[in-house]
């Protein structure tokens, strides 16, 4: 099998939506809109536009399903969220791995992969300085230094689960994209891609957390179910194992996908896309309260914090409708 899909390049963000390429439509002068969309202009700049998604990627789609509100912030009204300690730590972890495979199988030890990672720590703040805020508080560099051990224990945690000496992966950090029928597009980032001299195809993913408790594990697959669903629709091939590598428990989760998996994926994709588009025209983005909103980086725009999220605008040039929480309406969508 030829994999003639296109590579990542490290740092680079994969956006999940395309700029519009029409205009909205002129607001009649002296309307009700008109004077509404003034004061917002006048307050907080030009009200963004929000328009429906052209793409998903797995990330998106599982925050739409976590929460609608949180997909807002992050796809429409990109709200700048802070670096954590667990995300850049994984990412780091992540470059490590891929960078280990540029060694002959020989030299895939441990110590060598140990060693990778002050070099690819000083490489991630040249590509994303803001995570340089992380130990802005850290003078003495204590806590980096414990940082940066907890990420050598991940490494070192790899060999126990998998032999690198004995991979030779077609891809690694494989960014893919598949059109569906509908004109939606599926598009991500796969960590790995082995494929066996048969031509049995294996995807691989790394996650630096703890494997997730069994009645969780869907969830958890949901991700590489994704990905299956776009290698099948590029290559007409159902990957033969899909495969969590959790380095924070030391435990491999794997799951064998079959064509009925996949459908129904499509499926829910497409139903998902549908409520995207539908809560984008009529603006009734409403959040779902989890435990997860203790992490949330948006609890002042967030009506279940008091906060008010920023208004935007329906293509129709029109103010969207403001979103609903808990069965109660939160007043009009103002500005920041």
């Amino acid at each position: 099998m030829v994999w003639g899909m296109e590579t990542s390049t490290e740092g680079a963000a994969q956006p999940d939506s395309s700029p519009a390429a029409a205009v909205d439509p002129p607001v009649p002068a002296g309307s009700v809109e008109a004077v509404i969309e003034t004061a917002v202009e006048t307050a907080a700049g030009t009200a963004p536009t929000a328009i429906p998604p052209a793409s998903l990627s797995p990330s998106r789609a599982s925050d739409f399903m976590q929460c609608p509100l949180l997909y807002r912030f992050r796809v429409i009204d990109r709200l700048p969220e802070k670096p954590s300690e667990a995300a850049t730590r994984g990412t780091l972890v992540h470059a490590v791995l891929e960078r280990l495979f540029d060694a002959p199988a020989a030299e895939r030890t441990a110590p060598r992969a140990k060693s990778l990672i002050p070099g690819q720590w000083d490489r991630l703040r040249e590509t994303r300085p803001e995570v340089v805020e992380l130990f802005a508080d850290d003078p003495e560099g204590e806590r980096l230094a414990r940082w940066l051990g907890e990420a050598e224990q991940l490494v070192e945690r790899w060999f126990t689960l998998e032999d690198p000496s004995r991979l030779e992966p077609a891809e690694r950090e494989l960014f893919v994209e598949a059109e569906l029928e509908s004109g939606l597009r599926l598009r991500g980032i796969i960590d790995r891609v082995d494929v066996a001299p048969t031509g049995e195809v294996r995807i691989v993913d790394y996650k630096t957390g703890k494997a997730p408790r069994p009645e969780y594990s869907e969830g958890a697959l949901f991700q590489m179910k994704f990905y299956a669903l776009v290698v099948w629709r590029l290559k007409n091939v159902v990957p033969r194992r899909l495969q969590l590598v959790y380095l924070g428990s030391g435990q491999v989760l794997t799951y064998d996908p079959v064509l009925a998996d996949l459908e129904r994926v499509e499926r829910k994709l497409l139903a998902l896309w549908e409520a995207i588009r539908l809560a984008t025209e009529t603006g009734d983005w409403r959040p779902r309260p989890t435990k997860l909103c203790g992490w949330c980086d948006h609890q002042a725009h967030c009506p279940e914090f008091g906060g008010t999220p920023r208004r935007t605008r329906c293509r129709c040039g029109r103010p969207a409708r403001a979103a609903e929480s808990g069965g109660l309406a939160q007043g009009r969508m103002g500005p920041d």
